[in-house]
Parts: C-alpha cells; sequence; structure tokens
C-alpha cells in the first residue's frame, strides 16, 4: 500500500500569504490545507499522513503561542513551524521550548521555509512508522492468553522460570511452554527483545 500523501497545514489571517504559501509548495508537489484561525483547525480532523503545520504567530483569536499550547493539551503531536513578521528573541525561544520545530521571520526565504517542510515532514513520517510499529506489537499481546500475560510480565520483571512456577503455582515446564509461546506470538528472539517490547507498550 502507498504511503498518504504528505500535507501541510498553513495558518495565517493573512490570504495572500496563505495562497503564496500554497504556490510555493505546489511547485515541489507538497498538498497543502489552509485556515485563516487556529480555531478553524482545531475544528476539523487532523490529516492521516505525514504532515506539519506552518503558523503565524499573531492570528485573530487564539494566537500561535496559545494554539502551540493547545495542541499539546489535545496530544495533537504536529510539528509547528512558527512565521511571523513581528517576531523578537524572547517569543522565539518560547515557541522552541515549548516544543515548536522551527521559527522563522518574514519575509520568508523560501529555501529556509522548504527546507525546514521538509525536516517536519520527515519527523512526521518517523512518529507515524513508530506508532504503527507499537500498534502491531499491542496487537500480538492482544492474542495472548491471560497465563501467558502473567508469564510474559514475571519475565520481564526479571524472575526466572523457577520463580514464576513457583510464584504462580505451576510447574517449570508449563512455565517454559507458556514462555515458548509468549517469544513466538510477540516475535521476540531474546528476552531483551521481550523487556524491549514490553516497555513500548507499556505493560
Amino acid at each position: 500500500m502507498s504511503e498518504v500523501k504528505p500535507v501541510v497545514v498553513i495558518i495565517d489571517d493573512d490570504p495572500d500569504i496563505r495562497v503564496a504559501l500554497q504556490g510555493l509548495l505546489e511547485t515541489v508537489d507538497t498538498q497543502t490545507v489552509l485556515f485563516a484561525n487556529a480555531a478553524e483547525f482545531l475544528a476539523s480532523k487532523p490529516p492521516k499522513g505525514p504532515s506539519c503545520l506552518v503558523v503565524d504567530v499573531r492570528l485573530p483569536g487564539l494566537s500561535g503561542l496559545e494554539f502551540q499550547q493547545e495542541l499539546a493539551r489535545r496530544n495533537i503531536p504536529l510539528s509547528v513551524i512558527f512565521i511571523t513578521g513581528h517576531g523578537d528573541i524572547p517569543m522565539s525561544v518560547r515557541a522552541m521550548k515549548a516544543g515548536a520545530f522551527e521559527f522563522l521571520t518574514k519575509p520568508l526565504r523560501d529555501q529556509d521555509l522548504l527546507e525546514a517542510i521538509q525536516a517536519a515532514l520527515r519527523r512526521d513520517r518517523a512518529r507515524l512508522e513508530e506508532e504503527r510499529k507499537v500498534a502491531d506489537l499491542r496487537a500480538r499481546y492482544e492474542l495472548l492468553t491471560a497465563r501467558e500475560r502473567e508469564v510474559m510480565a514475571l519475565l520481564v520483571s526479571g524472575r526466572v522460570s523457577k520463580q514464576i512456577a513457583a510464584e504462580i503455582r505451576i510447574s517449570d515446564v508449563t512455565v517454559r511452554l507458556h514462555r515458548g509461546q509468549v517469544m513466538q506470538k510477540m516475535h521476540a528472539n531474546s528476552l531483551a527483545d521481550l523487556i524491549r517490547i514490553a516497555d513500548q507498550i507499556k505493560t
């Protein structure tokens, strides 16, 4: 299945800026979605594929920095590239400390913006791939029986088979059988693999 085409979300109350940025991104075959303010974006469905946000700091209603806080509150982990004609050092520091991907001042250099967008999209691709892998691991975990999950939890906590057998009152041989099933179903090649998987799915 081919990857969903990347989307760059542009949020700026100046229609000329929105159209200009859209035109620039069309030259590199990048799809855009345009909004005049943060509330419009928050009322919409987030893009499904790799994406990032290009946001004017000074917006009507929710400001760019307030919008950034709202994204964090809603657990929307998209990279934010701020653009502004009124930026100052304290504002940029505040934005970057809050997790902004980049902070660019107008007039924008096309190459600077395109490079920032490509870097942000690469980061979002990596995030989506990691989410896909974790979802796959969780799906495998759901296939474990209740006893296998119990054995897995004890294994990753550092117990050896004899300790597990004594703790849950089954034979050592049965523990080894359950361990084998856990390793097979979770696609783990070693105990270290299993511990890493358990950490990823937060069991």
